[in-house]
């Protein structure tokens, strides 16, 4: 399961990042890492993008960068 299909609501817990490159070292500086808990706050009204909270800070996800991470 990714990221992308979560629920508003849940916590989860980042299993894996896919990807190459520039983009998986960007998801990473936002502070998703293997072993991080996100919690699920809002998914805009057309799916794109999802807010979540990450490390105490809050964060918004484009639905291409979501599905990169595994939860």
């Amino acid at each position: 399961m990714t990221l992308k299909e979560a629920k508003v609501g849940q916590t989860v817990t980042v299993k894996k990042l896919t990807g190459e490159g520039a983009i998986k070292r960007r998801i990473m500086d936002m502070g998703i890492t293997k072993g991080t808990e996100i919690y699920i706050r809002k998914v805009a009204p057309l799916g794109d993008p999802v807010e979540v909270t990450v490390r105490g800070y809050e964060l918004s996800l484009r639905k291409s960068d979501a599905e990169m991470v595994e939860i």
